[in-house]
């Protein structure tokens, strides 16, 4: 797997959240054998014994389950563990989210119909930001308790903690929320990762201004995973073939950003190759 990827012309990978135990021995051995380095990690990673698929959400922060919180902490140091070991400088985090019901579903069916300009869709909007604003107090508690667990060992491990944006209204942060995540949370492992897929996708629901977005955060961000979306919300397709405007992002991007394709993994290598070529000539290499 991680030959194919450098053979592509990739010096580093990320290792995602789909990574089994029984991978880990190969893993290891092109690792030390300098086959490719590794950029960042995923948590959960590796998968938990006896989870087969990938699965980044099977432990929230936020659960009210206290066994599912401490599972997930258990987790999360266990991949700080496995990057000190592979060397690499981030853990890419999803920190959790509010329960309630399905509202993306909801709207990017919505969306997808051509009925974002409806009245129906205002009001569905305006009863997901009354909702979630009235129950997250205690799901932030929570994420901020269970992180105040891990980040000393980010700290002590030299590792930073990326936290990312997602597509999911009802996932955490919210979208004016990262600012106060960071203000509580002020050590230096905690940064702000960007997936232009995920932020495409607020941006076609009504929620942010991409460009905008990523400009508010643009002193904590550490890294991208970069890919496109189809409209309304098709992601993890090439750069180029969809909606992002990757020239817009450019003036956030420096290069001490790390760059992360995430790519669906049905698309042939040709259209990859292209995507990313496409992102060097607007990013810069």
């Amino acid at each position: 797997m991680l030959r194919e990827i450098r053979d592509m012309g990739f010096e580093y990978a990320e290792l995602s959240h789909g990574i089994r135990i029984s991978l880990l021995p190969g893993i290891l051995e092109s690792v030390d054998a300098g086959d490719i380095k590794i950029s960042t990690l995923h948590n959960f990673c590796p998968l938990p014994m006896g989870v087969n698929q990938s699965a980044p959400n099977l432990y929230q922060f936020t659960a009210e389950s206290d066994r599912e919180r401490e599972s997930a902490i258990k987790h999360t140091l266990k991949t700080l563990e496995f990057a000190t070991r592979v060397k690499a400088p981030l853990v890419v985090l999803h920190l959790g989210s509010v329960e309630m019901k399905d509202y993306s579903g909801k709207l990017k069916e919505m969306l997808g119909r051509g009925e974002k300009g409806s009245s129906k869709y205002g009001k569905l909007v305006a009863e997901l930001m009354k909702t979630r604003e009235a129950r997250k107090g205690k799901f932030v508690e929570r994420l901020y308790a269970s992180l105040r667990k891990v980040i000393p060992e980010a700290e002590a491990r030299g590792i930073k903690l990326g936290c990312e944006n997602r597509e999911a209204v009802e996932e955490l942060p919210f979208e004016d929320d990262f600012a106060l995540l960071f203000r509580e949370l002020s050590s230096s492992v905690m940064t702000y990762w960007h997936d232009t897929g995920h932020a495409q996708i607020k941006e076609n629901l009504g929620f942010i201004q991409h460009a905008q977005h990523l400009q508010t955060f643009v002193d904590r961000l550490s890294g991208f995973h970069i890919h496109d979306v189809q409209p309304p919300a098709r992601d993890h397709c090439a750069p180029g073939s969809g909606s992002v405007d990757f020239s817009a992002l450019k003036p956030m991007v420096k290069p001490q950003h790390i760059k992360v394709f995430e790519f669906s993994p049905a698309m042939p290598v040709e259209v990859l190759k292209q995507g990313v070529e496409l992102v060097k000539r607007i990013w810069g290499e």
